[in-house]
């Protein structure tokens, strides 16, 4: 985080020029693809574009710092948003390959959006380029929703003459990372719903059914067998404890989402998850998708690669694995290439970094990025199947095991009920 209170008005110093002048919040990037953000003070957004050049920034916004009011009309929901962002990416897309002008294309788009909301923050980018700033920065208004890589890829968009190929790249980017975000929670949704019924089933069994049953048995005479009798003090220590228990569940819960919020219980859990068997590999092959498509539609729009490592990296969920990026755009700097550094940060499989070897000894990295990543959506959608394969059945059977269980104590003291004397 940068932040400066630097009056820029040139040789003016008097009270007037400094009354005249204005803070204005920027957004840039650094020469190692790192974001910094701050504000600085001037009389014009052009003096402080300047500045930040100056100071061997690329500016990627400037401007008024957005109101909070503006913020909260925005969707809650990061599902809403993705769909937002995609809609509008094929929708330009289509409108820019047919020859329409840019603040024309946004204005059909923003017609055709369904959503109050996001149009009306298709009209505010609209306003913003009227006003002489460009659709990068225009887009770079609105963080919520559109990414470094989707500014950055505006940006160089703009610079070649090539914005119409720029969004048909973007929107095959977000349809992509869109269609692999969906596999993946459509195939574990089955699996997690099995286990919430699963639960539900012996929770209703040990605190409605069993009870009823306990009646029975309350004769003294009664030689109940063991599997019963454990069956019944299980019920009873539902009955008793079941909310206090559900307390200190919802209590754990609050208080692991909260440390995972944090940097340190992040970086843990991230690297927690890479190490469960099946899931960890899983995680570890999408991350590795996600980060090779990033890296091959910057790439292929001419993004400086250390630049393009840092974007990237804001885009990966898993910490642990970002973290190493690091590394890698340091060794970069130093001339090694991206296949040796990467193999070295030991994050990523093997075959990643091996495919890059080859992309870089014939000169054809971005299309290698976007093997790599084709390779590795299909990789994660094997990896999710065989992990809900073996976790469906698996879940199944204990609950069967489970409720079977419960059903042959139930049995047994049925027929022990013989063996009560006359």
């Amino acid at each position: 985080m940068v932040c400066h209170t630097v009056h820029l008005g040139g040789a003016k110093s008097d009270e007037f020029s400094l009354a005249m002048a204005t803070a204005f919040f920027f957004r840039a990037i650094a020469s190692d693809g790192k974001v910094r953000t701050g504000t600085l003070s001037a009389e014009t957004e052009r003096l402080v574009a300047a500045e930040l050049r100056r100071q061997g920034l690329t500016p990627v916004y400037v401007g008024v710092e957005q109101k909070k009011g503006f913020e909260l009309k925005l969707p809650a929901f990061d599902r809403g948003k993705r769909q937002d962002v995609l809609f509008f990416t094929q929708e330009l897309s289509t409108l820019l390959n047919a020859g329409v002008p840019v603040d024309r294309a946004l204005g059909i788009t923003a017609e055709l959006t369904e959503r109050g909301n996001f149009r009306s923050l298709v009209l505010d980018i609209v306003r913003i380029l009227k006003g002489g700033k460009s659709l990068a920065d225009s887009l770079a208004a609105h963080p919520k929703y559109f990414s470094e890589l989707y500014i950055n890829m505006v940006r160089a968009g703009e610079a070649s003459g090539s914005l119409a190929q720029i969004f048909e790249r973007l929107s095959e980017f977000e349809r992509t990372r869109d269609d692999l975000r969906g596999y993946i929670i459509s195939s574990l949704i089955y699996p997690a719903l099995l286990t919430l019924v699963g639960i539900a089933s012996i929770f209703t069994l040990l605190n409605f059914v069993v009870p009823r049953f306990a009646l029975i048995f309350s004769d003294p005479r009664m030689k109940i067998p063991t599997p019963t009798l454990l069956l019944l003090d299980a019920s009873k220590l539902v009955q008793d404890w079941w909310l206090p228990v559900a307390g200190i569940v919802v209590a754990a819960i609050i208080a692991f989402q909260t440390y995972v919020r944090t940097t340190p219980g992040r970086l843990w859990w991230d690297s927690t998850r890479l190490r469960i068997p099946l899931l960890g590999d899983a995680l570890r092959k999408a991350e590795t998708a996600r980060f090779a498509r990033a890296m091959g539609t910057l790439v292929q729009a001419s993004v400086p690669l250390v630049q393009s490592i840092g974007i990237a990296r804001g885009i990966l969920n898993n910490r642990r694995i970002a973290g190493s990026l690091e590394a890698v755009a340091q060794g970069v700097k130093r001339g090694e290439g991206i296949s040796t550094p990467l193999r070295r940060a030991g994050e990523f499989p093997p075959l990643a970094s091996h495919l890059l070897s080859v992309g870089e000894e014939t000169g054809r990295l971005d299309a290698m990025f976007n093997r790599m990543a084709d390779i590795y959506d299909t990789e994660t959608r094997n990896a999710i199947r065989r992990f809900t394969s073996l976790f469906e059945p698996l879940i199944i059977l204990v609950m069967g095991l489970m409720v079977g269980t419960l059903i042959l104590s139930l049995m047994l003291a049925i027929t022990s009920i013989n063996d009560v004397a006359v």
